[in-house]
């Protein structure tokens, strides 16, 4: 696995507890939530870029 997706999934484990809280109705814990969507949301791009690099390179 890729060192970007290894820190999406922790990344993604750490938040659960959080989007548990949010659902109960934790304000706080919904502003933290949606901080670390963005950190997921610029991983999976960095994820999607290496792809395509994997792509390519194999069609050389």
């Amino acid at each position: 696995m890729t060192q970007n997706y290894e820190n999406l999934v922790n990344t993604i484990q750490e938040v659960r507890e959080d989007v548990d809280k949010a659902v109960k109705g934790n304000k706080a814990a919904t502003s933290r939530v949606r901080k670390v969507m963005q950190e997921v949301k610029a991983l999976a791009q960095d994820i999607r870029k290496e792809m395509l690099e994997l792509r390519d390179a194999s069609g050389e």
